[in-house]
C-alpha cells in the first residue's frame, strides 16, 4: 500500500513538471510572436548588403510608427506606406550628423542659411520637394526632372537645353523667392535632397568644363575669371598659356581666395564647397545621393519622394559616374604637396561629411 501511494505521488510530481514545461514553452512562443520584428517576420532572412537598391519594398505600418530620430526624413512619401530605406542611405545621414557635431570641424562643416544657400535650392511645390544644386554632379538632369514635375513641360525630352538653366522660363522657382515664413514651412515639411561627388574629381570636372572646353555661351570664364586667377597665382609670369590646373588649385587653396570670389560673383558655385552651397548641418536633408552610385541612388530618390510613377531619371551613359582614380592622380601629379594640402584643408569638411577618403597622394 505504501509503495502504491509512493508511485502515485511520483506520477503527480512528474505530471506537474510536464505541465510547467508546457506552460513555459507556450509563454516563450507567445513572447517570440509578439515582439519579433514585423519587417522580418515570416520572411526568409537575407544578409545585409551595403548598397542602394533600385527597387525598394513597401511595408504597411501603423501611422504612429516612425524612423528613429537620427534617421527621420520629411516628406509625404515616408508616412502611411513606409519605405524600407537601404542601410547605405541611413549610414550617410548618420555620418553627416556625427561630423556636424564634431567641434574640431565646425568651421568647415557649418554655414549660415543665407540668400546664397536659398538661391541654390529649387522648389517643386506640387510634390513638396526641395533640391539643392551642387554643380558638376549631374544637376542638369535633376533640374529637368523637377521642371517636368512642376508642369512646365510634359516630358524631359521636350525641354530645350537653353531653357534648363533659364530660370525666367523653366518654371523652377528658387527657395529664396518665398517669404521667410514660407521658406521655413518648406524646409520643415518638404522632401529635401542633393547629390555629392568626390570633391577633388568635382574640381577637375569644373576646371575642364569652364576653362578647357568652355562653352561659347560662357565666355566670362576664359576671358575674365581665368586672367584674374593667372595674375594673382601664376608663379612663372613669362608663361602666356591659358589657365592651368596648378593655377586653379593655388587659387582655391588660398585662405584669402574670397576677395577674388566676390569679383567673380555666382560663377564660383561650380567650385564652392558642398557646405557653402547647401548648409547640410543646418538643413535636415532627407536623402544624400552620391554621383558614384547614381545608377542606384536616382531611382531610390524618386521612390523616396513618391514621384517614381510620374517621371524617370534620364539614362546615365555607361561608366560616366565611376570614380576615376587614375585621372585624379594625373591631374595632381604636377602640383606641389603644399598646394594640395592647402586645397584639402579647404575641402576637408566635404570629404569628412560625405565619407570620401583623403587621397592617397596626400598620405604618401
Amino acid at each position: 500500500w505504501l509503495m502504491s501511494d509512493n508511485m502515485h505521488h511520483q506520477w503527480l510530481l512528474l505530471a506537474a513538471c510536464f505541465w510547467v514545461i508546457f506552460m513555459f514553452m507556450v509563454a516563450s512562443k507567445f513572447i517570440t510572436l509578439t515582439f519579433k520584428d514585423p519587417d522580418g517576420y515570416g520572411a526568409k532572412q537575407e544578409p545585409l548588403v551595403l548598397t542602394a537598391v533600385t527597387k525598394v519594398e513597401e511595408v504597411h505600418v501603423p501611422e504612429e510608427k516612425h524612423w528613429p530620430e537620427e534617421f527621420q526624413t520629411t516628406g509625404k512619401a515616408f508616412s502611411g506606406n513606409l519605405i524600407r530605406q537601404p542601410l547605405v542611405h541611413m549610414e550617410r545621414l548618420e555620418l553627416l550628423r556625427n561630423v556636424c557635431r564634431d567641434t574640431a570641424l565646425r568651421n568647415l562643416s557649418h554655414t549660415a542659411v543665407s540668400k546664397f544657400v536659398l538661391d541654390r535650392i529649387f522648389v517643386c511645390d506640387k510634390h513638396k520637394i526641395l533640391f539643392c544644386q551642387t554643380p558638376k554632379v549631374g544637376n542638369t538632369q535633376w533640374k529637368k526632372v523637377l521642371i517636368v514635375l512642376n508642369g512646365a513641360f510634359s516630358s524631359i525630352e521636350e525641354i530645350p537645353e537653353n531653357i534648363v538653366h533659364d530660370h525666367e522660363k523653366n518654371g523652377l522657382p528658387r527657395l529664396s523667392s518665398f517669404s521667410d515664413s514660407e521658406i521655413k514651412k518648406r524646409l520643415n515639411l518638404y522632401f529635401k535632397f542633393f547629390i555629392v561627388r568626390d570633391p577633388f574629381e568635382r574640381l577637375i570636372s569644373a576646371f575642364k568644363d569652364k576653362f578647357v572646353h568652355n562653352p561659347r555661351f560662357e565666355p566670362w570664364y576664359r576671358h575674365e575669371i581665368a586672367p584674374g586667377i593667372i595674375r594673382k597665382y601664376r608663379k612663372n609670369r613669362t608663361e602666356t598659356k591659358g589657365l592651368q590646373f596648378e593655377d586653379f588649385v593655388r587659387y582655391l587653396g588660398d585662405p584669402n581666395h574670397r576677395w577674388l570670389d566676390v569679383q567673380f560673383g555666382d560663377h564660383i558655385i561650380h567650385w564652392v564647397t558642398y557646405v557653402e552651397l547647401c548648409a547640410p548641418c543646418e538643413i535636415t536633408y532627407s536623402v544624400i545621393g552620391h554621383h558614384e552610385t547614381l545608377e542606384d541612388d536616382a531611382p531610390f530618390i524618386l521612390k523616396a519622394a513618391g514621384i517614381d510613377h510620374l517621371v524617370s531619371y534620364p539614362t546615365i551613359p555607361p561608366g560616366i559616374t565611376v570614380y576615376n582614380k587614375t585621372k585624379v592622380e594625373r591631374y595632381f601629379s604636377g602640383i606641389s604637396k603644399r598646394d594640395i594640402r592647402r586645397l584639402y584643408a579647404r575641402f576637408e569638411g566635404d570629404f569628412k561629411l560625405f565619407g570620401y577618403r583623403e587621397p592617397d597622394f596626400l598620405l604618401n
